[in-house]
């Protein structure tokens, strides 16, 4: 069997199409985020990942225009809030906000991660990403976001802080023991006194762990040090190697990389990020993708496509021409350094232009998947056998209840009928269902 995750945005991504219904102008509202989580969690999701970001945008041209106008990475509510809430109606799935390590102090990060984790009775986690945008950093009174290694060095004693505050009380430090008017036996809570290049923290944390103790820790390792930090802290990774043998160097490099960092590898569940066109017949799913590919493919959207990579370069692709090929930004880039690398090599293995490859960057998935429930369900296996696990991450850019329905309705139970994903939830707690295969 192999795992499920849902990659969403807490921000408005579905007020244009045709079957949002009254979604569309809803989005700042809980029905539709309700109605989400729990059509994921009789589907037997293991997790939802909330996306974020830290600003509106104006790489692009010097201008918040094109970020405004098309929504790239703006609105966002706050996830955490999102899965306080979302913690109240479901039962068994679990809930990942997005947190920057880059911009949250580690005793905030802790203190909201523990509060989560009891609220939801054991099923929060976080998603740790180190933020890339100078636009954030300046929210935060920089004048530009640090380099990009630096950035994992500091994630990576941002992690060591947040862990030492959530075990900062021992198990069984809560003795609430009435007759002898004890609430907590001190002698069982310490201080951490950390104090490292970047954070200094006394400790200890002002409320006891939540269930997990330290909840489930998700994180998107692209570049080669993205990679390492996944390796050493994560418990499940997101993954977009392009290709199914990709995939299979992708994981076995993140098993080998956890095993050298004292870990057992089959700890940290690489979840491969697809998103599937699924329809009633083979021949309807390739005109929902043909349909999706001709709209992403339209000279109108070029300025959007451009404002997209220029977020994720944090480069002004304006300054270049269209028409020419891709410019080599080796060097000069210090936002997602693998998106960028990805822009590259489309680039000069296809030999396309800026603008052909600004056209053709809008999906991201490490295989096709388009046809019937069964059909894709059965490439889904096969890709899976010869990967060796653990499992697909879902990136459909609409919360729209039809497509997830698609999904939750169609694809699931074509999965199930071939065992390969779970008929019910295993355990009580997130990362119990997340070690159980």
């Amino acid at each position: 069997m192999f795992h499920l995750g849902w990659f969403t945005s807490s921000g408005n991504n579905a007020w244009k199409g045709m079957w949002n219904g009254p979604i569309a102008g809803d989005w700042v509202r809980k029905d539709m985020y309700v109605d989400l989580a729990r059509a994921l969690e009789r589907a037997g999701f293991d997790y939802i990942m909330f996306e974020d970001s830290m600003s509106v945008d104006s790489t692009y041209k010097g201008s918040m225009e094109m970020a405004l106008r098309h929504q790239i990475e703006c609105p966002r509510i706050d996830p955490t809030a999102l899965v306080s809430l979302l913690g109240q109606v479901t039962s068994r799935i679990g809930l990942l906000p997005t947190i920057s390590t880059s911009f949250y102090p580690p005793f905030l990060a802790a203190r909201m991660v523990a509060s989560l984790d009891h609220l939801t009775e054991g099923r929060a986690g976080c998603n740790l990403v180190t933020s890339s945008s100078h636009r954030a950093a300046q929210n935060f009174g920089q004048d530009r976001h640090m380099e990009h290694d630096m950035r994992y060095q500091k994630a990576d004693e941002w992690v060591q802080v947040v862990k030492a505050l959530l075990n900062s009380w021992e198990p069984g430090s809560v003795v609430m023991d009435a007759e002898g008017d004890i609430f907590a036996d001190h002698t069982r809570v310490h201080a951490i006194d950390f104090e490292g290049r970047f954070f200094k923290c006394r400790g200890p944390l002002n409320l006891p762990p939540g269930p997990q103790g330290v909840p489930v820790i998700c994180q998107a390792g692209g570049s080669g040090t993205g990679r390492t930090f996944a390796a050493r802290n994560a418990d499940t990774v997101v993954a977009v190697p392009l290709g199914i043998e990709a995939m299979k160097q992708y994981r076995d490099d993140i098993r080998t990389q956890a095993a050298a960092a004292g870990r057992d590898p089959d700890d940290c569940k690489v979840l491969f990020l697809v998103r599937p066109f699924v329809a009633e017949t083979d021949a309807a799913a390739q005109e929902l993708y043909e349909a999706d590919k001709a709209r992403r493919g339209s000279p109108k959207r070029l300025e959007a496509a451009l404002a997209q990579m220029s977020y994720f370069a944090q480069v002004d692709y304006s300054q270049f021409d269209p028409d020419q090929p891709i410019p080599d930004l080796t060097g000069k880039v210090n936002g997602h350094q693998s998106t960028t690398a990805r822009y590259a090599k489309d680039g000069a293995l296809n030999n396309k232009t800026l603008r052909q490859v600004a056209l053709t960057q809008d999906i991201v998935e490490t295989i096709p998947l388009v046809g019937s429930p069964e059909t894709v369900a059965a490439k889904m296996g096969e890709a899976m056998a010869y990967v060796g696990g653990d499992g697909y991450f879902l990136s459909m850019f609409s919360n729209e209840r039809r497509t997830v329905a698609t999904i939750t309705d169609g694809l699931v139970p074509a999965l199930r009928k071939r065992r390969l994903v779970r008929t019910k939830y295993e355990f009580e707690h997130f990362k119990d269902n997340l070690l159980a295969f």
